[in-house]
């Protein structure tokens, strides 16, 4: 099994330019992919720090740091990733724009690469569906933000290899990463269990049962959550939770993942969490003490 030397990562979100920086870090010749040029730039920035952070806390040394920014190179052209070992979407959680792209990937790759998808909900079978290659499709799905949380969750599409599992594992773990192991359902294991608990604390604020600082610190104190559901929905943001009550509504048919009419609401208005400065809290006052 050959170690990956070069990945690609398409999207420079928090997502994907925290993937890319783990990447670099680890050795990895990384190219990352926006097609928006300021997405770029303040990926570029984000990471930049973000290893500077690491090296003035001596998590790393200097000299890694300066090697790790030097394996990073930024593009908005797709064609960059034609030899990359293992490519990895980190774009919107949208199945048809996921298909786009990797129906794309796939006549851009080199044949023997490995197409990985960071989706925390959608199906890696039907991604792989459009590809001529699907026994190197995977999901590789990364907690938020991917350089700090310890997890990652590796999905099988129904014809991934064995191969292309030992592959990505193999790499999860070089990142330092604690791999679980998900079959190809909607949700797989973390966002299944997670999401309809933030959609119920949604529920509980709509009807009045209690204002949202009570509801996140019950489950803070009550359940010894580092975060309440509430906080933790704004900071994944809250378009992303309700996409993934869709693909759970949609895929499992129990009208139990039914998305809550209060985050439809909050989507519909623009609030989408920390990202937009309001979500359910109004990061434009001082931080809410929970």
């Amino acid at each position: 099994m050959a170690d990956t030397k070069s990945m690609g990562v398409v999207g420079s979100g928090q997502m994907g330019s925290g993937i890319a920086q783990l990447g670099a870090v680890h050795g990895i010749d990384v190219w990352l992919i926006d097609s928006d040029p300021d997405a770029l730039a303040r990926a570029s920035k984000s990471i930049s720090s973000s290893i500077q952070r690491l090296v003035s806390k001596a998590q790393l040394s200097q000299a890694a740091g300066t090697s790790a920014l030097g394996r990073l190179r930024f593009t908005t052209n797709l064609e960059e990733l034609c030899s990359s070992d293992v490519i990895i979407e980190a774009i919107v959680e949208s199945e048809d724009v996921k298909k786009k792209l990797f129906l794309e990937l796939d006549k851009i790759a080199k044949r023997s690469a490995i197409l990985a998808s960071n989706t925390s909900s959608i199906s890696i079978t039907r991604l792989a569906s459009v590809t001529s290659r699907p026994r190197q499709v995977i999901g590789m799905h990364f907690m938020n933000p991917p350089p700090i949380m310890k997890l990652v969750e590796i999905v099988r599409g129904a014809d991934t290899s064995d191969e292309t599992f030992d592959v990505t594992k193999a790499l999860a773990e070089r990142f330092g990463k604690t791999v679980i192991c998900s079959q190809d359902y909607s949700g797989f294991i973390v966002n299944r269990i997670l999401m309809p608990m933030i959609n119920e604390a949604f529920f509980t604020l709509f009807t009045g049962i209690a204002t949202k600082e009570d509801i996140d610190t019950g489950m803070k104190l009550g359940t010894n959550h580092p975060m309440g559901p509430l906080q933790l929905a704004d900071f994944i943001g809250l378009d992303v939770c309700l996409s993934i009550m869709k693909v759970l509504h949609a895929g499992l048919g129990d009208s139990k993942y039914a998305p809550c009419p209060l985050l439809v609401q909050y989507v519909d208005a623009g609030r989408l969490g920390r990202k937009r400065g309001i979500g359910v809290y109004d990061y434009s006052k001082p931080s809410p003490r929970l």
